[in-house]
């Protein structure tokens, strides 16, 4: 790992985790591998020999800085605001002294509303559990379902943020109750943890007000859902200078990041999740996502290495985007 840091095609590299938990988490279990503590903990220890693991205003000094000594840098970033970064994250972190930045869905703080991927999730897991409802599946009118699990997996993380009311009809068909769900466990951070992670000095950030995919918005629409964000942040006294796309800034047009800037001065970085790549836009970062299975942090970043100089040769390693200016 230590000779890996040596290649890295820039020395500040963002990596995005989502949950750290040791419990069986049906609201995420089918959208992402989440890490076990020892696992993370591993994933940390590992990453802490070859970088060093720097904060937001360690940060913003590099990206202006030309000083290319010492090892290259991680930002440590976490998406969507679960509580396990309260409950488990944080306090390994504080331990060993690393910083991180939460990017967090303002509607679903202290346990409100679930987001729509969640719910697909959650009814998933339901549904495998109880073979009566995966009897009853068939019936539901809204959406055709075989009562084969693999078939209803797809068919519900494949439901759009426009149509997410047909997780909740679902929901009601079937007798399952969200809301009961999230009243016995604490999915996400409450506003009063959200402060206390700032005084603890992590850093809690944008992330759209309600994880929508941005391509499937109009631009008033992603403005209006990104400032709603931002401004939800800022009256807390929180991070408003940063803001991570949900799921991606695939489609986004120039035209968003010009307005967005426009309309909020103290934006520093917006960032996506397209793993190691350049963007044309110089201030909109891609972050590499870890939770890849069966691969160790230092495993997934070594293979984001090798796969962008391989991009690299043929031209395909720096993202473009769509240029539409305001002035025409």
């Amino acid at each position: 790992m230590e000779t890996l840091a040596k290649y890295p095609p820039y020395r500040d590299l963002v990596i995005v985790y989502h949950s750290v938990s040791d419990e069986k988490l049906k609201h995420v279990q089918h959208l992402f591998p989440y890490r076990s503590s020892k696992t993370f903990i591993k994933d940390v220890d590992e990453l802490s020999k070859a970088f060093d693991f720097i904060d937001w205003e360690t940060f913003l000094e590099r990206k202006t800085s030309k000083n290319k000594i010492g090892k290259p840098n991680l930002l440590l970033t976490f998406d969507d605001g679960y509580s396990d970064f309260h409950d488990v994250i944080a306090p390994i972190l504080k331990q060993k002294g690393i910083y991180a930045i939460n990017f967090i869905n303002p509607k679903f703080i202290d346990n409100k509303d679930l987001m729509w991927r969640c719910k697909a999730s959650l009814l998933i897991s339901k549904i495998e559990e109880n073979k009566d409802l995966l009897q009853q599946i068939s019936s539901f009118k809204s959406l055709q379902l075989n009562p084969v699990v693999s078939d209803i997996k797809k068919n519900l993380l494949s439901i759009k943020f426009e149509n997410q009311n047909l997780l909740d009809e679902l929901a009601t068909f079937l007798n399952i109750d969200f809301k009961t769900y999230l009243a016995q466990n604490k999915v996400y951070l409450t506003t009063d943890e959200l402060l206390k992670l700032k005084q603890d000095g992590f850093g809690i950030s944008a992330h759209g007000w309600d994880h929508p995919l941005y391509q499937e918005l109009s631009l008033d629409g992603q403005l209006d859902n990104t400032q709603k964000a931002l401004d939800f942040l800022e009256n807390l006294g929180l991070n408003n200078d940063s803001f991570a796309f949900p799921f991606t800034d695939f489609g986004v047009k120039n035209d968003f990041f010009e307005k967005l800037s426009k309309a909020n001065p103290r934006l520093q970085y917006t960032f996506g999740a397209a793993g190691l790549k350049l963007d044309s836009r110089f201030k909109n970062l891609q972050r590499i996502p870890l939770e890849v299975e069966n691969y160790s942090a230092k495993q997934v970043i070594k293979n984001e290495i090798i796969y962008y100089n391989l991009l690299k040769l043929i031209g395909k390693h720096r993202i473009k985007l769509e240029i539409i200016s305001l002035l025409r």
